[in-house]
């Protein structure tokens, strides 16, 4: 990444800190209470500042607005980041008065101005998780003067239409936005006139009523500034999500297995102790390199899709779901099991046995079970906290295959809108937070229908193994799923990008699906020989490149799903000054592409191995940035290079 900009980039950060924090000019976020704009009354209430260094990279700055005439609180927690131009908080509204508050609406945990005096101001988004084929596809938006953009999801599930994730560029630099809310949240991009541009991002509706002693937040808000060329703006971000957002547990960065579903021979509700451990012998003895059993819907009474709110075995595991994984384990597999624990289907246990803690809708059999009730939230908490530590479980799977805002929405009175969302989402993030603390090694899937739920606050304590259901059957489009990795990668690092509905033996869709982690569902039965040879091959391969998706990030061919068009991608390593260049030439692609490199020195030379062939050669670096041309005989097939720089 170019040295050149790094102190436009702390410019841009600190002239907007000094106003906003260290000034406090005006407040990042904004409020109405009581019929009246933030903007108009926070300065004459009382306010307290507290700073404290939590590390030598993070600080924290811990912003107090007091009313003493109706006892509301309104905290601004921030965090710093001494090494990067960026920072995180929340806000916070406690009632500390003995009556109910006025009516607190329309909160924007973010609401600020960016300025320039030349140029247009383009917003850089992308869409999320369907599942289609345009999943993660980039969204670009120029945004004209007298015109507002909004984003939202679609039922309560945060990546359910656009990640919220943002990167607003104008006049050669540009700020990086991510929203942490796992809920139903808005954003929206408003300009007036030629120079100016106000951001808002919250909830997508408040208006209520606090309690006495009650305390709600708002959305996480994450801004990161850069200067120069955008892909270096997604670059330092990607590195700052490594370095402070990806789980961490003993091991170091939490590792996105090489799993196998054992659903590539058992369907669902055909699993049982008897077939599993058959399975994970089977599968150990053919020595591929896997490192996880995976197991999916289906092992519960009632079984998928309508069991869900008997988190039981089934009879088919007699003594639990321990001696699979005991079996797993004396294999050298990790086990990972699905659970769905919000939806609770109608008559179940859960249904059943707590009424009171479960939300309806009128005529429909799914329905929600409460997060935002202590007694539901401490229940669920307890009961799997103890099947993670009876089982073995090292990867709890959190699906959620329902849109929760209408059940939200039920539940809200006229002065409490947006409330039972806040509890819910409060409570989401308790359950996962205690998980963690008990159980320091496991490894929490986010998954939702796919990826439908990745958000700031999700990344912070899980990874999405399975980012799209479009990967759920055999038959999909890997020309889809190469885009949807070129699309993704702008925003995480690619411990996000794990999934499959891979279903044979090739290079080229292997290659395709490729990240820090995989999941396979090839049928061992029909594994012969040659299948073997070259899947251990391919695993080994990912192994090996793992490295280099914690790296940066740079397309080097454009987002399309066209078959005509190549699907080309450098991921580098500066620290290390290697990468490697992934390029597929798809099936009505010519026969050569031309790319340039990033990232690399000019004035240094490299090695290039061209991975399939053993070929290698040296070459400058100028030679690498101006361009370097691709080529592949064969249609639909795949090319790795790797490249290490020569001191």
């Amino acid at each position: 990444m170019s040295k050149v900009y790094e102190s436009a980039w702390w410019d841009g950060y600190n002239s907007w800190i000094v106003k906003h924090v260290s000034k406090l000019e005006r407040a990042p976020f904004s409020f109405i209470y009581n019929g009246k704009h933030s903007d108009n009354f926070l300065h004459s209430w009382e306010v307290d500042k507290l700073e404290k260094k939590i590390s030598k990279d993070l600080e924290k700055c811990t912003v107090i607005w007091f009313d003493r005439e109706t006892g509301l609180k309104v905290s601004f927690e921030a965090i710093r980041f001494t090494k990067y131009p960026a920072i995180e908080w929340v806000v916070r509204f406690k009632n500390e008065g003995k009556e109910e508050t006025p009516v607190l609406e329309d909160i924007q945990a973010l609401d600020t101005i960016f300025s320039t005096s030349q140029g247009e101001f383009v917003l850089h988004g992308a869409r999320g998780s369907f599942p289609e084929n345009t999943d993660f596809a980039p969204v670009r938006k120029r945004i004209s003067r007298n015109s507002k953009l909004d984003f939202h999801p679609k039922g309560g599930r945060p990546s359910d239409n656009y990640l919220p994730f943002f990167n607003l560029e104008w006049s050669n630099k540009g700020v990086m936005i991510y929203i942490g809310w796992s809920g139903q949240w808005l954003a929206s991009f408003i300009r007036k006139d030629d120079s100016s541009l106000r951001v808002r991002a919250g909830m997508e509706l408040t208006h209520l009523r606090l309690y006495p002693g009650e305390q709600i937040r708002t959305p996480s808000v994450l801004l990161l500034f850069w200067h120069g060329e955008r892909l270096y703006g997604h670059n330092l971000m990607r590195r700052l999500i490594l370095k402070y957002y990806t789980p961490r547990n003993k091991d170091g960065l939490v590792q996105p297995p090489v799993a196998y579903s054992v659903h590539s021979l058992y369907y669902y509700n055909a699993t049982g102790e008897k077939n599993l451990i058959d399975f994970i012998k089977k599968l150990a003895k053919l020595n591929l390199g896997v490192e996880c059993v995976w197991l999916d819907a289906g092992w519960f009474r009632g079984g998928w899709p309508n069991g869900v709110g008997n988190w039981f075995p089934r009879k088919d595991f007699p003594r639990g779901l321990g001696p699979v994984a005991d079996v797993a384990y004396k294999k050298g597999l990790k086990f990972l099991v699905w659970f769905e624990p919000e939806r609770v289907h109608k008559g179940t246990w859960l249904d059943r046995e707590h009424p009171e803690w479960i939300i309806k809708l009128r005529g429909v059999p799914n329905r929600l079970l409460d997060l935002g009730n202590d007694d539901a939230r401490k229940w669920l908490t307890e009961h799997i906290s103890n099947m993670i530590k009876k089982y073995g479980i090292d990867i709890y799977r959190n699906d959620f295959n329902i849109d929760p805002l209408p059940f939200w929405r039920s539940l809200d009175k006229p002065d409490r809108q947006g409330i039972a969302e806040i509890k819910y989402i409060e409570g989401l993030y308790a359950f996962w937070d205690e998980l963690l603390k008990r159980h320091p090694n496991l490894i929490i899937d986010n998954c939702a229908s796919g990826g439908k739920r990745i958000d700031l606050e999700t990344i912070k304590r899980s990874v999405p193994l399975w980012r799209t259901d479009l990967t759920c059957f055999c038959g999909i489009s890997f020309t889809a799923i190469q885009a949807q990795t070129m699309g993704i990668l702008l925003w995480l690092p690619a411990r996000s990008a794990g999934t499959t509905g891979y279903c044979d033996v090739d290079q080229y869709k292997f290659r395709s699906l490729m990240s820090t982690g995989i999941s396979l569902s090839v049928n061992l039965l029909n594994l012969n020989k040659t299948s073997v040879k070259r899947l251990r091959k391919y695993i080994a391969e990912l192994k090996e490149l793992r490295q280099f998706f914690d790296g940066d990030f740079y397309p080097l061919t454009p987002y399309s799903l066209r078959e005509d068009r190549w699907a080309v991608y450098q991921l580098h390593r500066e620290d290390l000054d290697q990468g490697i260049v992934l390029a597929f030439r798809r099936p009505l692609a010519p026969r050569s592409v031309r790319v340039r490199l990033y990232g690399v020195y000019e004035d240094h030379k490299y090695e290039l191995t061209y991975e399939d062939t053993a070929v290698k050669k040296v070459v400058k670096g100028s030679e690498l940035i101006n361009g370097i041309r691709l080529s592949l005989p064969r249609p639909q097939s795949s090319l790795l290079i790797k490249y290490i720089g020569l001191r």
